[in-house]
């Protein structure tokens, strides 16, 4: 709780969540091993919910006390635990990446943590069955944090890793904070974000990603939800329940957006051009003949181009920017429907409503709900 990231609050809201609906009597206690080991407390938890530590599970278990982890890199082992799936989001990552049209791509990641692992494993896995691999640099999480004293290396063994790649990258970072400092130091080096490095974070902490320019495409991982799970997970077992498995994983809930992935690539200098030119227009009105003027060639030419280089249309990428625009406003404004969809180059909210539907399966008022978790 003194971390003060939205991640581990939102853990903790979602543990309230649930104690409310079930009308739990709660407590925040920074040295609950000492109490529940404590002779003659008063105070002894019936269950705990906690980022788990070994003392803590040893006095679990010595007490026979429910206690469900929330701390995938917990070195306490065998525990019930509810976390997030960084798999999934290695998957999302490249899914993303890919559909800008890049061909080269990179993860940026802890040594030990095995969150990382896992996401460095699901990007490749998504990559592999695209017909493409990946570079990766790991790193100490105890160089950067606290008094930094591993800072200077850790830049310096970036920059050594910058040196080898192939522009334009895609790149998939573990944490949003450290995607902040590979921006800045591609900067260092004259890359353009997003032109020359297109960069992916995990865990969408608003205030790391929405500021400064250029704000950062992040995965929002439903923190909320794993505290909503854990809790549900900690009733059964203080009810004395068999849970099994004893470790569940939360869906992700969508990746959001922003500047660090804003702009297109494409083997084909044609596509390259069309690309840009529905990145920078695509909130007008504007129509695939449009395009194909703007890339000053024909309509079956570049058609074809499309097809081979993406996989899709000139008018299915025009749409698809188009729902990338309108789902990043849903997310983080409350400007009303008709305004968004005029605002991403839909004709009306009528037009915007059946395209959002047959697309992503939901209308945008569940969509922007969920989003928001209303």
């Amino acid at each position: 709780m003194d971390w003060g990231f939205k991640r581990h609050l939102d853990v903790y809201a979602g543990c309230q969540r649930y104690a409310q609906e079930a009308g739990w009597d709660c407590r925040i206690h920074p040295a609950v091993d000492k109490v529940l080991l404590r002779a003659g407390d008063s105070s002894v938890f019936d269950g705990v919910i906690a980022r788990a530590t070994v003392p803590l599970a040893l006095a679990a278990r010595e007490t026979n006390t429910a206690l469900v982890n929330v701390w995938l890199n917990s070195p306490a082992s065998g525990l019930h635990g509810v976390f997030p799936d960084f798999r999934r989001t290695g998957g999302i990552g490249a899914e993303h990446l890919l559909g800008r049209g890049l061909r080269n791509f990179g993860h940026l990641g802890f040594s030990r943590d095995i969150d990382a692992r896992a996401q460095q494993e699901g990007f490749r896995e998504y990559l592999e069955k695209a017909g493409f691999t990946c570079s990766s640099h790991r790193f100490s999480r105890t160089s950067v944090e606290r008094n930094a004293s591993g800072w200077e290396q850790f830049v310096s063994e970036v920059q050594e890793w910058i040196s080898t790649w192939e522009l334009p990258i895609g790149i998939l970072v573990c944490n949003d904070l450290f995607a902040r400092y590979l921006v800045d130091i591609c900067q260092s080096r004259g890359l353009h974000i997003s032109q020359d490095v297109s960069i992916v974070s995990t865990a969408n902490e608003p205030l790391i990603c929405e500021s400064p320019s250029p704000t950062l495409t992040s995965i929002d991982m439903g923190f909320d939800q794993i505290g909503y799970q854990a809790a549900a997970m900690l009733d059964r077992l203080m009810r004395g329940e068999e849970v099994l498995p004893k470790v569940e994983l939360a869906r992700p809930v969508s990746l959001v957006p922003r500047d660090s992935t804003d702009l297109y690539a494409a083997d084909d200098p044609l596509v390259s051009k069309a690309l840009r030119f529905i990145a920078e227009n695509s909130h007008r009105r504007i129509e695939v003949r449009d395009v194909v003027q703007a890339a000053a060639t024909n309509r079956r030419g570049l058609e074809r181009k499309f097809r081979e280089s993406l996989g899709r249309t000139i008018a299915g990428e025009i749409t698809r920017l188009r729902l990338e625009r309108a789902k990043r406003r849903m997310a983080e404004t409350d400007v009303p429907m008709k305004d968004i969809a005029m605002d991403a180059g839909f004709r009306n909210a009528d037009h915007f409503y059946k395209v959002f539907m047959r697309v992503e399966g939901v209308s945008p008022s569940v969509y922007r709900s969920e989003r928001l978790g209303l």
